[in-house]
């Protein structure tokens, strides 16, 4: 049972200090919509989204009303398209249709994402795996709403380094296809080692072939609420730091668990899982490299950080995981630069590079996230960074992923409005040493030797 001191600390996590509910997720299967005939996949599709999700923006509405808690976006995620439409589309173009049908449905019940438009090829491609990544750019050049997945790699299977050098290519291509609104199709992409099949978050969401029929999954953030509380801490020790960061997540998570389940009973949905992820926004006060500094880095990017950044996530996980007994999806610190601005400061004076964000990335949840580019990096240097961090994920047994953004007619020094929650972004420096020998060798970097587990 909730007190009343307990009722009045959430109000002010909310009023205050930025606590939301950053995401209900409807997850939805899509294997009965299968078909050989294209026209009835797209019927099948638009009908099964627009019936099974008709109330998700209603219903989410409604909780906000009714509990006085924020929820920023409502989405779906779908199975896999690759999957889907393997019977019925032969080539790029077909899966395209596939796309601005998701696009249309997404619209149709008020959804602010749906994704799904996903191949999984970390051992190899099917031929439909192959038609629906070369549709990509296209893709997402034609919808607004569509988000799109491929995982290249996993700690069971290796990397698939024909996938990999395929994904630079397929980068450039959607970055050139929306390079009209820098290059904006990029941000809707990302390229995943080990993704998880319950994920609630954009651009990585999708319904895996595990879950139910149909399910709710929960994102909660709250970078500003963990901020606020780690100052009481300020000249304590470790234990004390640690022990506050993850009493805060076990908050944060009790009240994703609330909206999880009155959405899961609204809906008549089965729950899924509660993913805590502290993900930043631009505003001020939302920013996980502030809570970085908060617990003693004069700059993100300074030495400590990828110590400050490991402790940060692994009580955030701990404190989630005493909460709920369902906490899955990436759960942790996000690092996407364009969209926390204290990453964004830290890179504008120099504090932080790639190499450092890529170092950060063994200890935090997920990869290389909204970083901008030079708009004619090549795509075996793009293919080399997501092999570099497919590399990390994979041999940590850990979920990493990269979503960089080339971003056409900018260069180092240039910067990039992607409005909204996507932020805002200064373009980085990437090595100006080819790896191009190494891309172009093809086949599969093998699974390391911890993974032969049965």
């Amino acid at each position: 049972m909730l007190n009343m001191f307990e009722v009045n600390e959430t109000n002010k996590m909310i009023e205050q200090e930025l606590l939301d509910v950053r995401t209900i997720t409807m997850g939805i299967s899509l294997l009965d919509c299968s078909d050989g005939d294209l026209n009835a996949v797209n019927e099948k599709i638009y009908n099964k989204i627009t019936t099974v999700a008709k109330n998700l923006v209603a219903v989410g509405k409604e909780i906000e009303k009714d509990f006085g808690i924020p929820i920023v976006n409502k989405r779906i995620s779908v199975t896999p398209i690759a999957l889907v439409g393997g019977a019925a589309c032969k080539s790029p173009e077909d899966f395209v249709t596939i796309a601005q049908t998701l696009d249309r449905a997404a619209k149709e019940v008020g959804v602010n994402f749906i994704g799904g438009y996903s191949a999984l090829v970390s051992k190899g491609m099917t031929a439909a795996d192959k038609n629906l990544i070369c549709s990509i750019p296209k893709a997402l050049a034609c919808t607004e709403r569509v988000c799109s997945s491929v995982n290249v790699g996993s700690t069971k299977t290796g990397i698939n380094m024909d996938s990999v050098a395929l994904m630079g290519e397929i980068v450039v291509e959607t970055a050139k296809a929306t390079g009209d609104r820098d290059s904006l199709g990029c941000a809707k992409l990302v390229v995943f080692c080990n993704a998880p099949d319950d994920n609630p978050f954009m651009a990585g969401a999708f319904h895996g072939v595990t879950e139910a029929e149909t399910i709710i999954n929960v994102g909660v953030s709250g970078p500003g609420v963990v901020k606020t509380a780690i100052e009481a801490a300020r000249g304590k020790d470790f234990g004390v730091l640690c022990e506050t960061i993850k009493k805060t997540a076990f908050k944060i998570t009790r009240v994703g668990q609330l909206v999880a389940q009155e959405a899961s009973k609204r809906l008549d949905v089965p729950f899924g899982i509660i993913d805590l992820s502290l993900a930043p926004t631009p505003a001020v006060g939302d920013s996980v490299a502030e809570i970085l500094e908060e617990i003693g880095l004069e700059r993100v990017g300074a030495p400590g950080t990828t110590a400050a950044l490991a402790l940060l996530n692994d009580q955030v996980k701990k404190g989630g995981v005493m909460a709920s007994s369902y906490v899955g999806g990436l759960s942790g610190a996000f690092i996407p630069v364009s969209e926390d601005q204290g990453m964004i400061d830290a890179v504008a004076m120099g504090a932080l590079n790639i190499e450092k964000l890529e170092a950060m990335t063994c200890v935090c949840s997920v990869g290389l996230d909204m970083i901008a580019i030079p708009g004619d990096t090549p795509a075996t240097t793009i293919a080399g960074i997501i092999a570099d961090e497919s590399a990390i994920g994979m041999v940590n047994q850990k979920t990493t992923a990269v979503r960089i953004i080339p971003v056409i007619g900018k260069s180092v020094g240039d910067t990039v409005e992607f409005g909204g929650l996507l932020g805002y972004a200064p373009v980085m420096p990437v090595s100006r040493y080819s790896c191009e020998k190494f891309i172009s060798r093809g086949g599969r970097i093998p699974a390391p030797i911890h993974s032969f587990k049965n």
